[in-house]
């Protein structure tokens, strides 16, 4: 190796970089796919500006950037992580504590600089980012979109070829995802001893509670764990037979493995859902996390505590649940009804 520091030094000293930025944000109890994928944004961004990181400037970060949008479209929030992963890295070669200054200045004559300012990076200035377009699936959609999973069921098995069980899985992953308003992640690492009685709704037997042991975490958090409380009469039948018909006995506990006992992974199940929304004509906007939007709604328009509903999507603060729903907070509908009845009560009493 010292051989090759000695013959491309600009190259190995990069790799020391990268080396280690990757163990200070170890150290930071980041998760291993949020490191790799910022090594990923630095090692395409230095391939498009084909110059070392001493020698970035603020003009190569406005052309890296003005070319993605132009080109490739991307979102407020993958052009925010983008740049936030690139500032970081820069920040922290250009940090003296860390030497890197001085090791470039003796090698190349050259040191870097932080080139990511707020004047030229996009900034995060509302809670809320994701794409206009993407909303809750209407009950009627909910409606078609189940019956026709199970339909597919059907003719897959009458057909008498493979794939019946996987489509009977997916069917069933998608009705569970709205039952307890699961993510993806949350739904795929779901396992037998999750379910359990809820003492104060017996009618649902031993799937009253399921527990989320692979909730979203937080700011190098390990996942968040939370109990959901099953709140349609439906539920427990969908997956008693799903354990029943479909599940088998693979030597697993999770609840929804697939044909080679392992795990279901997020793209098997969206590209299942998009083409049952595309065979329906489904409009765009619709996809798994849609599934969650629907039950926060639902249940709201439904007259649920909106407490309730923030307790059972595992959110912090209400208003991260009001992003989920079209229904106003509890305080403007009050607010509402109130100006309605008394606006009835006053022509009422001046008809008198």
């Amino acid at each position: 190796m010292a051989g090759l520091h000695t013959l491309h030094p600009a190259d190995q000293t990069v790799e020391d970089m990268l080396l280690g930025w990757r163990n200070q944000q170890l150290s930071r109890n980041l998760q291993f796919a949020t490191i790799e994928q910022r090594l990923r944004y630095v090692r395409r961004f230095m391939e498009y500006v084909n110059e070392f990181p001493w020698r970035w400037t603020p003009v190569l970060v406005e052309e890296y950037f003005g070319d993605l949008r132009s080109v490739r479209h991307l979102s407020h929030s993958t052009m925010r992580s983008h740049q936030a992963a690139l500032r970081q890295f820069t920040s922290y070669i250009a940090n003296p504590d860390y030497g890197w200054d001085l090791e470039c200045e003796r090698l190349f004559g050259e040191h870097p600089a932080q080139v990511f300012f707020d004047w030229n990076t996009a900034q995060h200035v509302q809670e809320y980012e994701g794409r206009p377009s993407k909303r809750p699936f209407t009950r009627s959609e909910l409606q078609q979109l189940f019956d026709y999973a199970d339909s597919e069921v059907e003719r897959v098995a009458q057909a008498g070829v493979r794939g019946w069980q996987a489509a009977f899985r997916d069917a069933t992953m998608l009705k569970v995802a709205y039952s307890y308003g699961l993510r993806c992640n949350e739904l795929r690492h779901l396992q037998l001893v999750d379910f359990a009685r809820n003492p104060h709704a017996a009618e649902f037997g031993k799937y009253g509670v399921c527990k989320v042991r692979f909730g979203k975490s937080r700011r190098a958090s390990p996942p968040k764990p939370r109990a959901v409380l099953t709140v349609f009469d439906w539920t427990p039948e969908i997956i008693q037979d799903w354990l029943a018909n479909g599940r088998g006995t693979p030597d697993t506990l999770d609840v929804f493995p697939n044909e080679r006992g392992a795990l279901v992974t997020e793209s098997t199940l969206l590209r299942r859902l998009r083409r049952y929304c595309e065979i329906l004509g489904f409009p765009d906007g619709l996809d798994l996390h849609s599934l969650r939007r629907s039950y926060a709604t639902h249940l709201l328009e439904d007259g649920w505590d909106p407490l309730f509903v923030q307790a059972q999507m595992g959110h912090e603060h209400a208003s991260t649940t009001g992003i989920y729903t079209f229904v106003s907070s509890a305080f403007r509908t009050s607010t509402l009804r109130s100006a309605l009845d008394r606006t009835v009560r006053e022509a009422l009493e001046g008809r008198t």
